[in-house]
């Protein structure tokens, strides 16, 4: 290998390693604002962030932006960084924008889905069916994740599938408390229906039940009141 093209591939490795590193300290940064570790209009410390994380100040600088650009926190010049994190129109933004979006998944996974991702959905739904039975609904949450990045990955596009894996993530901490109640069970027996649809390669049926499916999830939110911890 020539010398020239070791540079290259050096230069192509380090971008690499600064991109991902890059990548890495956005999605902590990320999840731990929409978890809740920190708290709406709380300061955003660099020092702090980057030694918790064990990174430089460069990383959290440059997660900070992307954050801005997503809504998530402000940068006030000269004062700091500040959680602006996900309000309650946002919740209901998110999940009107996931129904349309899931719905066009649930279509196009109608002609793209493997037998592989279809068997394990069908497993998917059994154990959450098994779970609910015996009341452990804390398995709900982590059995609805998985159902829903099967349904992503079974539409064949990654433009959809970038898109609804973050929508998913922005309302995880409502979701956990909504799926760990009654609304577990019989939100698996909406997959069911929508698993069924896409068996019979009926891409309206499909998408009707999956649009429903979201609209259900957010009425739901808002009979119990979770939207307040929002407020």
């Amino acid at each position: 290998m020539t010398a020239h093209n070791m540079e290259n591939r050096d230069l192509k490795q380090e971008v690499t390693d600064k991109y991902s590193l890059r990548g890495r300290v956005f999605h902590r940064i990320r999840e731990d604002i929409l978890n809740g570790k920190y708290k709406d209009h709380e300061e955003l410390k660099e020092v702090a962030i980057g030694q918790e994380l064990g990174v430089s100040r460069t990383p959290v600088r440059e997660a900070f932006r992307q954050l801005e650009l997503e809504g998530l926190i402000q940068i006030i010049p000269n004062r700091g960084a500040y959680v602006t994190g996900i309000k309650v129109k946002d919740i209901e933004d998110i999940y009107m924008i996931r129904s349309k979006l899931e719905g066009l998944c649930a279509r196009w996974a109608c002609e793209h889905i493997t037998e592989e991702q279809l068997e394990e959905m069908e497993e998917n739904i059994y154990l959450a069916e098994f779970h609910a039975a015996r009341g452990h609904m804390e398995q709900m949450a982590e059995l609805d994740n998985r159902f829903h990045t099967i349904l992503y990955e079974s539409c064949n596009s990654k433009m959809l599938e970038h898109l609804l894996k973050d929508y998913h993530q922005y309302v995880w901490r409502v979701r956990q408390k909504t799926l760990s109640s009654s609304r577990g069970a019989v939100s698996n027996v909406e997959h069911k229906y929508i698993m069924e649809a896409i068996k019979e390669k009926n891409p309206d049926k499909a998408e009707e039940l999956a649009n429903q499916h979201m609209i259900n999830a957010f009425e739901n939110m808002v009979d119990n009141g979770l939207l307040e911890m929002f407020d």
